[in-house]
């Protein structure tokens, strides 16, 4: 059920626009606690959904997408092949129906091909398999498929994306031991590295204050953007300043052409003596971190257009069956791991329509792992030929020295 390769050809840059739009206007919900999320991951749902519904839900599910609905499902296929075109990215869909459900010939041509399997009224091993789905498409970083079967689900439609770059430069591993602050007392898994390309870091003005925005580039046409705002301001500025520097709409004043002293959010120019003439160099010194997050999609139903969709008393996907249909689940499970050596990230995204008029069993908490940190920072794991946000999020808790006799 891997989304099979096309003709070479790149996303078009209103598809970046609109997935990177969803990236900045999900960052702007994000509480101030770690995260990682996904939009790539979850605009192709999304579109293919919009591609059979009708009535309000077609025209929220548009909104929450950016592009008309009937352009919906040419988008999401165009995606798709552009993710599973990038280096580094392991990318693919996957649907499941319950065995009486009739789909629609056009809607269920519209997906790649051999991404569609069955299943019946043996929950147990259909979960079995879904969860061993999600686990092989992200390389065991994502353990489960996000939702859970029920007697009224009909359908799972699931993108997972795993991600993975090697540093061009590796950072040296440091004990970190901050003496002020919240990580006073601490002992943390520092990274540093010199360089001498300044202009890897750069300052950006926002209408909500100063940013800092670092490139690291990896192996494989996958960067990471490390971005540190202003103390006052919220994570959803902070990355939706990230998008806009990724998408070159922020003008950003390199390194080598910033003053001396401190020219924006932990970012200081000073002279440091040295034995012989040398080059400006760009000293960095970050932490490492693994963040988890599991996200319930229709908690945040205005952002995904998923509103009506839910109302189980009618059925809003006439394109996809002709089986009245309403989304009762949707959710997404999601990684991301920063380290010396390169960066890994998953996210797996799930959707699960389900009968229209017989209400869920039972409803699920979202699970999100909490953490604390004194300067938080966001992060975006970019496609460099398309500046397409691939993984996104938020940094709140760095990783631990590890104990002796490392």
């Amino acid at each position: 059920m891997r989304v099979e390769p096309r003709a070479a050809s790149r996303v078009e840059s209103t598809t970046v626009g609109a997935v990177n739009g969803l990236t900045a206007r999900w960052a702007a919900t994000a509480a101030p606690q770690g995260t990682a999320f996904s939009a790539a991951g979850v605009w192709p749902l999304l579109a293919f959904l919009a591609d059979g519904a009708t009535g309000p839900a077609r025209a929220e599910l548009a909104h929450a997408l950016g592009v008309p609905a009937e352009q919906a499902a040419a988008a999401a296929r165009e995606l798709l092949t552009t993710l599973e075109s990038v280096s580094g990215l392991d990318a693919a869909l996957g649907l499941w129906t319950y065995h009486a459900l009739q789909l629609r010939e056009e809607w269920r041509a519209g997906l790649p091909a051999r991404t569609h399997g069955v299943f019946g009224d043996d929950l147990v091993t259909a979960q079995e398999r879904l969860d061993a789905w999600a686990a092989e498409r992200t390389g065991g970083l994502v353990e489960r498929m996000p939702v859970t079967l029920t007697r009224e689900a009909r359908m799972v439609l699931a993108s997972a994306l795993a991600l993975r770059t090697d540093w061009r430069q590796p950072f040296t591993e440091t004990m970190l031991r901050p003496d002020a602050g919240p990580w006073q007392g601490r002992t943390l898994l520092g990274l540093s590295r010199r360089s001498v390309r300044p202009d890897r870091v750069g300052v950006a003005s926002t209408p909500d204050g100063f940013v800092t925005a670092l490139t690291v580039p990896g192996d494989n046409g996958i960067d990471v953007h490390l971005v540190l705002g202003e103390e006052r301001m919220t994570p959803g500025q902070v990355l939706a300043a990230g998008v806009g520097v990724v998408e070159r709409r922020l003008a950003v004043t390199g390194g080598g052409g910033l003053p001396f002293g401190q020219a924006g959010p932990g970012l200081y120019v000073e002279q440091q003596p040295a034995t012989a003439p040398e080059p400006i160099t760009l000293d960095v010194r970050t932490v490492a971190y693994e963040v988890r997050a599991d996200h319930d999609l229709l908690a945040l139903h205005p952002l995904f257009g998923l509103g009506t969709a839910q109302d189980l008393r009618h059925g809003h996907f006439p394109g996809v069956s002709a089986v009245p249909l309403a989304v009762g689940a949707a959710r997404q499970s999601a990684l991301a791991r920063f380290g010396a050596l390169g960066f890994r990230a998953a996210a797996v995204t799930a959707v699960m329509p389900v009968a229209a008029g017989a209400a869920p069993q039972y409803r699920y908490e979202t699970t999100v792992v909490r953490v604390a940190f004194d300067r938080p920072f966001g992060f975006l794991a970019v496609d460099r030929e398309s500046r397409l946000v691939l993984v996104a999020g938020w940094v709140t808790d760095p990783a631990p020295y590890p104990a002796m006799g490392r």
